[in-house]
């Protein structure tokens, strides 16, 4: 079924203990997308400013699965720009700078094509602004929204009521705590489950993610990779799995929110964020084909299978 996804395009510069990687291409859409093409095809909604370089746009080529009807390069803009560096241990970071750029300015409209959309990703952005994507897609069947501590801080009444229009919410755990208040995990996203939607998936860095359903609950950990270069983008791609594979999966069709449906979905997009990581920017997604997850995936359902 058709996935489509909003959220930002940017411009990254990047510091981890293992390197630096500056002028590259980033944004939680272009992670999204690129993880999501692998299973299904992709239509984005974001802008750039005319700034946007072109080899950035050829980059789009090496995932062809993306549709790039949606994406809006406007004239006389600045492309959002974001740096940050990450601390040792490469669970927390200190971002440098931020420049929205054309992200602080209209957001681009759903063309008349993408209208028909089932699957809906609300990437990192704005909660008003998520929430004025809807109803530019009426046939949703699926909507899923990502958010982030700066939106619970200064736009949380905008969050609340977008919760109750969505069927899924993806965070972190210091983001659950924040908006919940709750200490544990479980209890923050049991929490959340009252205020709206079917599901929340907790992202745990290093130690994997939790979804808490309100039909169940699962724990699964993160693939245990050696190779850990650039965890930025992670979250995105481990989201673009998700989806990817939900949009993909005849037997998901049914009822894609089912509590089976979104277990299964978190095995697959583990494994393309364990890639992600491997690697500055897009770099190592541009490197691995399907097949190369496939492998993964088995070799990683064969460690949590008891």
């Amino acid at each position: 079924m058709s996935l489509l996804v909003t959220g930002t395009i940017g411009i990254d510069d990047v510091v981890t203990p293992t390197g630096h990687a500056n002028q590259v291409l980033g944004g939680s859409c272009m992670y999204f997308s690129a993880a999501a093409s692998f299973y299904a095809p992709v239509r984005i909604v974001a802008v750039v400013g005319d700034d946007f370089p072109p080899q950035f746009r050829d980059s789009f080529k090496q995932f062809p699965g993306v549709d790039l009807t949606g994406l809006e390069t406007r004239k006389g803009g600045k492309t959002f720009r974001w740096g940050c560096k990450y601390h040792s241990n490469m669970n927390s970071r200190d971002t440098l700078f931020t420049e929205l750029g054309v992200v602080g300015e209209a957001p681009a409209k759903v063309p008349a094509s993408y209208a028909d959309s089932k699957f809906l990703f609300l990437a990192n952005s704005p909660p008003a602004v998520q929430g004025g994507f809807l109803e530019q897609c009426p046939k949703r069947v699926l909507t899923v929204a990502d958010t982030m501590d700066l939106w619970i801080q200064v736009a949380k009444d905008d969050l609340l009521a977008l919760l109750k229009r969505v069927d899924g919410l993806v965070l972190n755990y210091d983001e659950a705590e924040l908006l919940t208040g709750k200490l544990n995990s479980v209890s923050a996203g049991r929490h959340i489950l009252e205020l709206g939607p079917r599901f929340v998936i907790i992202k745990k860095g290093e130690h994997g993610c939790l979804l808490i359903h309100r039909d169940g609950i699962c724990s699964l950990p993160a693939y245990p990779t050696e190779r850990v270069i650039d965890p930025t983008g992670c979250g995105d791609t481990f989201a673009g799995g998700v989806m990817g594979f939900l949009a993909s999966d005849k037997a998901a069709q049914h009822d894609p929110g089912s509590f089976a449906s979104i277990r299964r979905a978190l095995v697959h997009g583990t494994v393309v964020a364990s890639y992600t990581i491997e690697a500055f920017s897009l770099d190592r997604l541009k490197e691995i084909k399907r097949a190369d997850l496939d492998k993964r995936f088995e070799e990683y359902a064969s460690m949590v299978r008891v």
